[in-house]
């Protein structure tokens, strides 16, 4: 199975980049947003990507220092370079080499800028939402621009399990870049929830957490089949049968609940 997940809007590149490292497959296009990102000036980046002005000021000099090609010195990994919620749940700090290439085989991480990364695909600072509405020869938006770039990478490795799926653990923004009709395997999501007055809700901040800590334990526990999902118990959190179905596998937490 393949996990997707989203990146994140913090990020760090403080510490110094380890081998082995590998290269973003859509970096030729990445490119090309770059070119055009570079076209605008900082009020024009803080109208298209609805930001303040000091982070209008950030992106728009990460788009003038982007530069190819990456290496240890002028870039780091995805999966160490994001930071934030969901990442927060990731022990990247103690993982070992066979986690880092089990991880290389079994996550994908959707992104406005690079498109689809592999854990360890080397990246520079930016800020681009997937959602941006910024006009391309491709259209009036990201989702234009990726167009079936995203599905058919993501296919790439669906073709080489046995039992092809892809578990959805991306924010509803970055998974809608995939055409779902296209993609060669079967999607299953993966939703947390909590009890709140009696009923089961998703909590946005818990949830990125979560989600998170689920890509943790598939990783660490190299699991291959999906079916081994509904044994996850962190935080509180158990699969609930009676809100799951074959598409779609939910776990639940609060005082209330009755998860099986």
């Amino acid at each position: 199975m393949l996990l997707i997940i989203s990146p994140s809007k913090t990020q760090s590149f403080s510490t110094h980049v380890l081998e082995p490292y590998s290269f973003p497959a859509l970096l030729d296009h990445t490119c090309q947003l770059i070119e055009l990102l570079r076209e605008l000036d900082v009020n024009q980046i803080g109208d298209v990507m609805k930001t303040s002005s000091k982070l209008s000021q950030s992106s728009w000099q990460s788009f003038q220092d982007f530069r190819v090609p990456f290496n240890a010195d002028n870039a780091k990994q995805a999966l160490l370079a994001f930071k934030g919620d969901v990442y927060s749940g990731i022990r990247t700090e103690q993982y070992s080499e066979k986690d880092f290439q089990f991880a290389q085989n079994h996550l994908r991480i959707l992104s406005g800028l690079y498109g689809i990364l592999k854990p360890l695909d080397l990246i520079q600072p930016y800020r681009l939402e997937m959602s941006t509405s910024i006009t391309t020869s491709r259209g009036k938006n990201l989702y234009f621009f990726w167009g079936d770039l995203l599905t058919s990478e993501v296919n790439k490795v669906l073709d080489s399990f046995s039992d092809p799926v892809l578990v959805n653990l991306a924010s509803q923004e970055y998974f809608k870049a995939l055409l779902p009709g296209q993609l060669k395997g079967r999607i299953v999501n993966v939703a947390f929830k909590e009890m709140k007055n009696e009923v089961y809700r998703i909590v946005a901040i818990h949830a990125k957490r979560a989600r998170g800590k689920m890509v943790d334990f598939v990783l660490t526990n190299r699991l291959r089949n999906v079916n081994d999902l509904v044994s996850f118990a962190e935080d509180g959190y158990r699969f609930n049968e009676n809100l799951s179905s074959s598409s779609d596998i939910v776990f639940c937490r609060g005082e209330k609940m009755s998860c099986n």
